[in-house]
């Protein structure tokens, strides 16, 4: 289905990158093409606003949070160190204040993980997924089970697939579609680096930051299809039910918005303060993006073609990342400096609107 409003970027056909769909390498097995470090969030500056909404105390800093979609429980990566062992796992329902002057102070569940993880994403109902080096993490959130899938590298990003396969980013660029067991069903090559994947009904969307760019992959072929610069330094990218890919360009300032097959950017628009993670409210048809400069959390409108913001709040400091719990429409932000875990009610963030 194709999203209301959109449409094409005049530039769209200057922009292809050649270069990946050729597969050009050097002699290590890279692609031989330019690369730059990957753009980081803007470290931020000290809040000079009272964050909207609640806020919880967990003082350790939060490196990516998710709204579990089959339990609603909320799930936090632990960025005490660049080693994140430990997963926190609340229940939004207890994410209440205890007393008129105190905090929110709701009861966290820890679970040990056997090896550092480097993202957190939706697994099937009840689970969630994290790439590590040489596996994939699953964790059950209902009896707090780590099994593992071997991986031959070190995974960067990974998404389940209806067909119960996994397709697995590592970080030497390869994309793999593995089964439960490891077992690789499909290898593509040719990226620098494979650190986010989105999936569309028929694509899957790759964003290699070292390249800040953008390729489909359809899942039948053995190869990489239309690729697109990303900006000057992308770093985040979710897609939502309408299939469009999102994209978080961090160095550039920008929203970026593609639709797959073909690969077309669709939609950019100036954000300004290092826009960073990215979260998507099925309910209000908003993206929301953390601004790391401003301390801030931004909702943009993407139907008419060009993104209207349509609400902007005050965050935790260092707002790193941001889910949205599909039950109830409230909005989670995380502090990756330990300043605590946002919580910005839907009916909130209409009286703001």
């Amino acid at each position: 289905m194709r999203p209301r409003g959109s449409v094409p970027c005049a530039l769209v056909g200057a922009v292809v990158l050649a270069l990946l769909t050729t597969g050009c390498s050097s002699d290590n097995g890279t692609p031989d093409v330019p690369t730059r470090d990957p753009a980081v969030a803007a470290v931020a500056p000290a809040t000079t606003a009272a964050p909207a909404g609640e806020v919880a105390r967990l003082a350790n800093p939060i490196g990516a949070l998710l709204a579990e979609s089959g339990t609603g429980q909320l799930v936090a990566l632990d960025a005490s160190s660049p080693a994140a062992t430990v997963l926190f796992v609340l229940d939004p329902a207890t994410f209440q204040r205890r007393d008129p002057a105190g905090a929110p102070d709701p009861a966290v569940k820890t679970l040990p993980l056997p090896a550092p993880a480097t993202a957190l994403v939706q697994g099937k109902p009840g689970e969630v997924l994290l790439p590590a080096r040489d596996r994939i993490l699953r964790v059950d959130l209902a009896t707090g089970v780590s099994t593992e899938i071997p991986v031959d590298g070190d995974a960067r990003s990974v998404r389940y697939r209806p067909d119960g396969t996994f397709v697995v980013g590592t970080s030497d660029g390869k994309v793999r579609t593995v089964t439960a067991t490891g077992e690789v069903v499909r290898t593509v090559s040719g990226l620098v680096s494979a650190d986010v994947l989105a999936t569309t009904p028929d694509h899957i969307a790759v964003l290699d930051r070292r390249q800040t760019s953008l390729t489909e992959i359809d899942p039948s072929r053995d190869r990489l299809g239309l690729a697109l610069r990303a900006g000057d330094g992308a770093t985040d990218m979710i897609a939502d039910h309408f299939g469009r890919v999102i994209v978080a360009d961090t160095a550039g300032g920008e929203l970026l918005v593609y639709t797959t097959g073909p690969l077309v950017l669709r939609q950019r628009f100036p954000v300004g303060s290092s826009p960073y993670a990215l979260a998507y409210d099925r309910r209000s048809e908003t993206v929301w993006v953390t601004c790391t400069q401003s301390n801030e959390v931004v909702g943009f409108d993407l139907s008419t073609g060009i993104p209207k913001e349509v609400g902007r709040f005050p965050t935790v400091r260092q707002p790193d990342s941001v889910t949205i719990d599909e039950r109830t429409g409230d909005l989670f932000v995380g502090s990756a400096t330990g300043d605590g875990l946002q919580r910005i009610p839907a009916d909130e963030r209409k009286r703001g609107q």
